[in-house]
């Protein structure tokens, strides 16, 4: 897989690219009106899942001879170093690779899917059988699946690398790691976390050893996922819509966990050993209270925000690795977690975050009766909406402890307990100009918006 992460002297410091943004989209754009099956598919995931055929394309296959190269060149993409193929990359946003074959090979966009076989039978195309036998579920894959006249489509399923060994033993440990992980322990109660958070680990090392970093990531953020929307009706019917059209949560922008400061460090510890790389970290000043790590796990795809409590004192820190003291005081982080459990644990994700055409997502998920929250981003290159809360039930007991420990008050209590407090969302967004970033300003507000104790949250 291609390294995605930018240069050292970015430091993370993700600018818009609107030059290299225009570039990719004129040849989206041109590829997708020569060819009526991907301009008929784009036209059905506008109208039928509220995205963008731009954003779900992860390669596009140019000849050599193609005069888009030198375009490509001047907008920032630059050789990926791989010495098997010739690969143009932009590792200052997000882009889809670019893919440089013979100069008698025809064009060809390939789209990110969950699940190939899954696309196949839903679309056909004229190549759909053969190319639906390629996937498997947990072996990275790509195969053409419509051959057109001008521009073939392919479609990309991303499991992450894996070691070289026979299928049938591969598929007997992807089997034996999704039952463990579906099952795994999940407590509310903070006094049973530390063993949940150390069983979790020593199950992610057997299985990186059995089935690599990649695939091993990949396995247990589907089983996230599924745990996620179970638990969220706006989810379910947007994982509906996209899997009408085969395409599951390939979309899928990041994976916000909310974490306890007790066990932040753990769940950090958790996902490097699934091979995450820490990126950029936010720290929104005294009034928020928050922090957040962002973690990226290149092979596998997967983009993890993992937001904290956090004091000014501890901003300079390493506060990802140090471990947080414990305190009584809750932010709108640690409440969260202390009603419902860490997110890693019992809670789930707080969100899912994926990538859609922002005003149409929000108006057809309104004509399914799910109201979406105001924008807490709202910028030519970036917008972001939560969808309502999901109102989830708390445990009286741990109501009265909270109580006890004057972390909320009888009255907070009280209401909580009849009335429940807010749980997760799925998010909105639109990116534009290849823009990797996040709007620390606008998630500071969203934060304080979906605190438990604000009445309007619930």
């Amino acid at each position: 897989m291609v390294n995605l992460h930018p240069s050292a002297a970015n430091n993370f410091h993700w600018q818009p690219q609107p030059d290299a943004w225009r570039c990719i989209a004129r040849i989206v754009q041109t590829l997708a009106a020569d060819e009526p099956y991907i301009q008929d598919l784009a036209v059905r995931m506008l109208s039928e899942t509220g995205t963008r055929l731009i954003d779900w394309v992860a390669e596009i296959r140019l000849p050599f001879g193609s005069p888009e190269v030198d375009n490509l060149l001047a907008v920032g993409f630059v050789d990926a170093g791989d010495p098997q193929r010739k690969l143009l990359v932009n590792r200052d946003g997000m882009f889809p690779v670019v893919h440089l074959q013979a100069e008698s090979s025809k064009p060809c966009l390939a789209i990110k899917v969950e699940r190939l076989a899954d696309f196949c039978t839903a679309n056909g195309g004229s190549n759909w059988e053969q190319a639906k036998e390629q996937g498997n579920g947990f072996l990275s894959c790509t195969a053409v699946v419509h051959e057109g006249a001008k521009c073939d489509l392919a479609a990309v399923e991303n499991h992450g690398s894996t070691p070289q060994q026979p299928v049938t033993q591969l598929a007997e440990h992807v089997a034996a790691f999704r039952t463990a992980v579906a099952g795994r322990s999940r407590p509310v109660a903070r006094v049973d976390a530390g063993a949940a958070f150390d069983a979790a680990i020593a199950l992610f090392r057997d299985a990186v050893a059995k089935l690599g970093t990649g695939l091993a990531c990949d396995l247990f953020f589907q089983s996230e996922r599924e745990y996620w929307q179970d638990r969220n009706l706006a989810a379910r019917l947007q994982k509906q819509r996209q899997d009408a059209l085969g395409l599951g949560w390939g979309n899928h922008d990041h994976h916000t966990y909310r974490s306890s400061r007790a066990g932040f460090h753990r769940l950090i510890e958790a996902l490097e050993v699934l091979g995450f790389v820490c990126r950029e970290r936010f720290y929104a000043g005294a009034d928020a209270g928050w922090g957040a790590q962002v973690l990226e796990q290149s092979d596998a795809g997967v983009i993890v925000f993992a937001d904290v409590d956090l004091s000014p004192d501890e901003v300079a820190g390493d506060f990802a690795h140090q471990p947080l003291e414990d305190r009584s005081e809750l932010g709108t982080v640690g409440l969260w977690c202390r009603l419902h459990g860490e997110a890693f644990l019992a809670a789930g994700m707080h969100h899912l975050e994926c990538q859609f055409d922002f005003d149409a997502a929000r108006a057809q998920l309104a004509l399914l009766g799910i109201a979406t929250m105001e924008p807490f981003t709202d910028f030519p290159f970036l917008r972001q909406a939560f969808t309502a809360a999901e109102t989830w039930a708390v445990d009286p007991e741990v109501l009265r402890e909270a109580v006890a420990d004057g972390a909320i008050t009888a009255a907070e209590a009280e209401r909580f307990e009849k009335q429940g407090a807010s749980g997760s969302h799925l998010e909105i967004l639109e990116r534009n100009d290849g823009y990797k970033g996040f709007n620390q300003t606008g998630i500071s507000d969203i934060i304080q918006r979906t605190d438990p104790r604000n009445s309007s949250a619930v």
